[in-house]
C-alpha cells in the first residue's frame, strides 16, 4: 500500500476524495472503477474522471443511476472546475462547496439531495454555470439565496427549478452583468421583480409557477430587459397592465403570462410582436382582441368585449374602459365589467335608461385611484355620476362640460385639482372634502362652475327621484337605478306630496276656526303645518315647514329666521315663502314626540300635536325618512 501511494500520479488529497466518494455508493460497480485500488490520473484513466497532471479537474456521471450521499470534503478537490451529477439519485446533505475557486460548472439537478449548507456558495469566483433543479432542499422551511452567491462575477447560467427556494427574488440577481440564464420556476418566491433587474442582460427569465402567494406586483420592469428571448411567468399573482413598452422586446420569441392578474387592454406593441408563442390565457385582459401577428397565441378566459381578433368594442364599452384605466382598475370593477354591453345589469355602478343607454356612473368608496378621463365626455347620456370618496386627483377634464345632460357631478371626499372647468348647463358639483379646492370652498357663493349647489336652488338641476333628503334615497352601489328602487321608496317619493295635502285639508278645517277666535292680529296665524325632511346640504339644524293658509285654506310657505321667530310672538306678520323651525322646538311642543301628543298615523308616517309659545295649535308629521 505504502508503494503504490509514494508511486501514483494522483494527488494523494484528490485519491482520498475520489476514494471516499466510490466508497459511499450504494452501486460503485456502475463506475467500472478498478476494484482493487489504482491510479485515477494514472494509465489508463479511469472513466468518467479527467485530470490535468496530477489534479482531477472534472467528474462526469452523469445519468448513470449513482445512489448514495456525497462526500462532504469534495471541497478538497480544490482543481475542480466541471462537475456533472446530473440525473442521478444521489440524496443526503449536500457537502460545502466553499474554496473550490477553480468550479466554473456545477450540475447537480435532477437528484435527491435534501440539504444545502449555508456556506455552499462561498468562493466560487469563477462560476459559469450552477444548476440544482429538482432537488428536495430543505422542504420544510425552503431556502434562500445567500449573498455570497453575488461574488460569483463570471456566472452565466443560474437555474433551480423546484428546489425549494423561498422568500423574495434577491436583488443582487439584477445586477450581476453576465448573468443571461435565470430560471426559478416551481419555487416559493413572493414579493415583486425587484427594480434592480431594469435593464438587465438576461436571455432568459422564467418565474412561473410559484408556490403559496406566488410574485406579485407590477411587470413594467421586464419591458427593459431588450435581450430577453424567453419569458415566462405564469401561475402568478402578477397585476397591472401589460406595460406598452413590452415592444422593445425584439429578440423575444416566447411570452407566457397566462393565469395571473393582469388587466387593461392589449397593447398594440404586443399584438405586432412576431413572437413564436404567446400565452394570456387566466387574466383580466379588456376591451377588443387584437390581431396578433404571433405564430401561436391563446387568450381564453378573460375579460374582452368580443372573441373574435380584430373585432371592435361599443363606443360605451370603450368609454368606460378608458375610464377603469384612469382610476387604476379597482379589483371589484374588473371583476364585474366585461362583455360588451354595459347595460346587461353585470357592470357595478352602471345604471341604463329605458333605450340601454348609461345614465348613471355611480361609484363611491369604490377604491378608485388615479385621474379622471376625458373619454366620460362620450357618454352623452349620462346624468348623474357620483365618485366621492374614492382617492381621485388631478382635474375635472374640461371636456365633461359638454355633457348636458349631466345633473349631478359629485365629487366630494378626494383630492381633486384647480382649476375647474366652467360648466355651461345647471348642474350641482359637490366638491366638499377636497383639500386642493379650500380656497373655493363648497356652498360659498353657490354657481354652476365650482361648489355645492343646493338641492332646491333654482339653479340645480336634481332628478325628483333623488330629494333633499340625500341620505335616505341615494342609490348605492350595484342598483339598476332609483327608477328600480323598492316600491315603498317609489310610493314615498310620489305619493308625499298627494298625502301632505290631503292631510292639510283635514286639519285646516277646525284648526281655522279655533285660530280664527284667538287671531287679533291683520294677519292670521299658520293654523298648520307639514314637517318636511330637512336638506342634508343645509349647515343650519333647521326643518322646513308648509302652512294651511287660514283665509282660504289653500297651501303655502312662510319665511322664518328659525325658532327666535317663533319665541318672539309674531309669526302673523310673516309673508308667504319659506319657514324655518328648529328641530328642537318641534320637539318641545309636541313634548318629544310624545305618544300622548299622537293625533294619528298615516301610510307614512305619524301625525303630532303641539302648541307654540303664542297659543297656535300645530300638527307635526313626523315623516318616514326622518328629521332626528
Amino acid at each position: 500500500a505504502f508503494a503504490s501511494l509514494v508511486f501514483t500520479v494522483t494527488d494523494p488529497n484528490d485519491l482520498s476524495v475520489i476514494n471516499e466518494f466510490r466508497k459511499g455508493l450504494e452501486n460503485p460497480e456502475v463506475l467500472k472503477w478498478p476494484e482493487n485500488g489504482g491510479d485515477p490520473c494514472g494509465s489508463p484513466v479511469w472513466p468518467h474522471i479527467v485530470c490535468s497532471g496530477s489534479r482531477i479537474q472534472q467528474i462526469q456521471v452523469m445519468g448513470l443511476g449513482l445512489k448514495g450521499p456525497l462526500p462532504q470534503n469534495l471541497n478538497k478537490l480544490s482543481r475542480l472546475t466541471h462537475l456533472g451529477l446530473q440525473k442521478n439519485q444521489f440524496s443526503g446533505k449536500l457537502p460545502s462547496f466553499s474554496g473550490l475557486s477553480e468550479l466554473s460548472f456545477a450540475y447537480l439537478d435532477f437528484n435527491q439531495f435534501d440539504t444545502i449548507p449555508l456556506d455552499f456558495f462561498d468562493g466560487l469566483v469563477n462560476l459559469q454555470v450552477l444548476a440544482l433543479d429538482e432537488n428536495p432542499l430543505n422542504a420544510t422551511s425552503g431556502w434562500s439565496l445567500p449573498n455570497g452567491l453575488q461574488d460569483s462575477a463570471q456566472l452565466i447560467n443560474l437555474t433551480m427549478i423546484n428546489c425549494n427556494l423561498a422568500g423574495p427574488l434577491p436583488e443582487f440577481l439584477g445586477t450581476m452583468s453576465s448573468l443571461e440564464v435565470l430560471l426559478l420556476s416551481t419555487n416559493r418566491l413572493a414579493g415583486p421583480i425587484p427594480g434592480t433587474f431594469k435593464d438587465a442582460v438576461l436571455k432568459m427569465l422564467w418565474l412561473n409557477d410559484q408556490s403559496g402567494d406566488g410574485m406579485s406586483g407590477s411587470i413594467d420592469v421586464v419591458a427593459t430587459m431588450v435581450s430577453l428571448t424567453h419569458l415566462w411567468l405564469h401561475g402568478n399573482q402578477f397585476s397591472g397592465k401589460i406595460p406598452v413598452e413590452i415592444g422593445n422586446l425584439t429578440n423575444l420569441k416566447d411570452l407566457s403570462v397566462n393565469t395571473n392578474n393582469l388587466v387593461g387592454l392589449i397593447p398594440e406593441s404586443l399584438a405586432n410582436m412576431p413572437l413564436d408563442n404567446l400565452d394570456l390565457n387566466n387574466n383580466h385582459f379588456m376591451g377588443p382582441v387584437p390581431k396578433f401577428k404571433a405564430t401561436n397565441v391563446s387568450f381564453m378566459s378573460n375579460s374582452f368585449c368580443q372573441t373574435k381578433q380584430g373585432a371592435v368594442c361599443a363606443p360605451e364599452v370603450m368609454a368606460l374602459l378608458e375610464f377603469l384605466d384612469g382610476v387604476n382598475y379597482p379589483s371589484r370593477l374588473v371583476e364585474s365589467w366585461s362583455g360588451n354591453n354595459p347595460c346587461d345589469g353585470r357592470w357595478w355602478g352602471i345604471s341604463c335608461d329605458d333605450n340601454q343607454k348609461v345614465s348613471v356612473i355611480n361609484l363611491p368608496k369604490s377604491n378608485l385611484s388615479g385621474t379622471l378621463s376625458p373619454s366620460i365626455a362620450n357618454l352623452e347620456t349620462v346624468t348623474r355620476i357620483y365618485l366621492e370618496s374614492n382617492n381621485l386627483s388631478g382635474f375635472v377634464p374640461s371636456s365633461w362640460t359638454s355633457l348636458k345632460s349631466l345633473s349631478i357631478l359629485d365629487l366630494s371626499n378626494n383630492n381633486i385639482s384647480p382649476p375647474l372647468p366652467k360648466f355651461t348647463t345647471p348642474l350641482k358639483l359637490v366638491l366638499n372634502g377636497n383639500p386642493k379646492l379650500t380656497s373655493n370652498p363648497p356652498g360659498a357663493n353657490p354657481s354652476p362652475n365650482n361648489s355645492t349647489t343646493p338641492a332646491d336652488s333654482p339653479t340645480s338641476s336634481v332628478p325628483s327621484s333623488r330629494p333633499n333628503s340625500s341620505s335616505s334615497v341615494m342609490f348605492k352601489p350595484g342598483e339598476q337605478s332609483p327608477e328600480k328602487k323598492d316600491s315603498k321608496s317609489k310610493i314615498a317619493i310620489v305619493v308625499v306630496p298627494i298625502a301632505g295635502c290631503l292631510l292639510l285639508v283635514f286639519l285646516a278645517i277646525p284648526l281655522y276656526i279655533y285660530v280664527c277666535k284667538k287671531s287679533k292680529d291683520k294677519h292670521q296665524a299658520p293654523t298648520a303645518l307639514v314637517v318636511h325632511p330637512r336638506d342634508l346640504s343645509d349647515s343650519d339644524n333647521v326643518v322646513k315647514i308648509a302652512i294651511a293658509n287660514q283665509t282660504n285654506g289653500s297651501l303655502s310657505t312662510v319665511n322664518a329666521s328659525g325658532s327666535a321667530s317663533i319665541h318672539s310672538g309674531e309669526p302673523h306678520m310673516i309673508e308667504a315663502g319659506n319657514l324655518l323651525i328648529s328641530v328642537q322646538v318641534l320637539r318641545n311642543v309636541t313634548k318629544n314626540f310624545s305618544p300622548e301628543n299622537e293625533l294619528g298615523r298615516g301610510g307614512f308616517g305619524v301625525v303630532y300635536k303641539g302648541e307654540l309659545d303664542d297659543g297656535t295649535q300645530i300638527a307635526v308629521k313626523r315623516m318616514e325618512a326622518g328629521i332626528v
